[in-house]
């Protein structure tokens, strides 16, 4: 015999305006994971380097984390993207910032282009409830 659990499953909006016209969720939690989409920073951060894009980033992820009941210390994989490698450092340090006491799972790509050609870095995040250390 197998039984089946079904995991209850909440979505999260940050009310961004691609969410209806991609038809996508800010965050996705099912169960204890929460799946944080790739996350780029807003609109106001068109001159900012890419520490600063970084930082702002990871304050969104923060809030969705936040909302979908976790935090970054529940966080166990990200997946950042680069638009130019030379700016691995300055984001690296952004990351080390919030992640320093977790040391999650990371990989870091570079990618040719984002959706708006000013964006430097998006960056993907993966939680499970219960896992800060």
């Amino acid at each position: 015999m197998t039984t089946s659990s079904k995991a209850t499953r909440t979505n999260i909006s940050s009310g961004g305006a691609y969410e209806s016209v991609f038809g996508y969720s800010r965050a996705v939690r099912a169960g204890e994971d929460v799946h944080v989409s790739g996350t780029c920073a807003p609109q106001g951060h068109e001159k900012s380097d890419a520490y600063t894009q970084a930082r702002a980033v990871l304050d969104i992820v923060e809030k969705a984390l936040a909302d979908a009941g976790a935090t970054f210390g529940d966080v166990v994989r990200t997946v950042v993207y680069l638009r130019d490698i030379a700016d691995a450092d300055e984001v690296a340090r952004a990351h080390l910032e919030r992640f320093d006491k977790v040391r999650p799972a990371s990989t870091l790509v570079q990618v040719t282009s984002m959706l708006r050609p000013w964006q430097r870095v998006e960056i993907e995040t993966y939680a499970k409830v219960g896992a800060a250390p």
